[in-house]
């Protein structure tokens, strides 16, 4: 066979195979999207919900990983111990930034908003019931002092890919 058409058909390859990886990085990018399309995403993709989750102490930025409960209209719903130097954190400061990550994809969402702590038995209940693992480290029930659960609203969220890099302040906020 000639190396040129051996050489082509390579390339051809090469090309075919840039185009297909490089689909899922764009075709996020493509489409309208809807706060209903980030609350799917994260509630169903995002592999067990979780996040990083930023705040700052002081002038020092803190970022830590979170699994969030779930999503809604309203915004993110977490659960927390009362004790952690986190909770201080959104008492000082209740800004904080969130980024979900879904790796099959490569797509991600980002949420800015205010964190709101929520005193809600129902909603507290049913956070403790979600999340038996709760019990083994040490939180009675929903009940226990130690056991807060709170909100992030009052924000915007997005979706970005790798594709969205350059052109970051074209990208749409959905308002929560």
């Amino acid at each position: 066979m000639d190396i040129r058409v051996m050489s082509f058909k390579r390339l051809a390859y090469v090309i075919l195979m840039v185009l297909v990886m490089a689909y899922p990085l764009t075709a996020q990018t493509q489409t309208k999207r809807t706060f209903q399309d980030i609350i799917k995403f994260v509630n169903e993709q995002v592999p067990d919900k979780v996040c990083y989750f930023a705040t700052v102490e002081g002038d020092q930025p803190r970022v830590r990983t979170l699994s969030m409960a779930f999503a809604d209209e309203k915004g993110f719903y977490f659960q927390t111990e009362s004790v952690k130097a986190f909770v201080k954190q959104i008492k000082q400061n209740n800004k904080v930034e969130i980024c979900f990550y879904d790796p099959k994809t490569r797509i991600m969402v980002r949420a800015t908003g205010r964190a709101e702590f929520l005193d809600d038995p129902a909603l507290k209940s049913k956070i403790f019931n979600d999340r038996p693992y709760l019990a083994k480290v040490g939180i009675k029930g929903p009940d226990d002092p130690l056991f807060v659960i709170f909100r992030v609203g009052s924000g915007e969220a997005w979706f970005w890919t790798m594709s969205d890099s350059m052109k970051e302040a074209q990208i749409e906020r959905l308002k929560f």
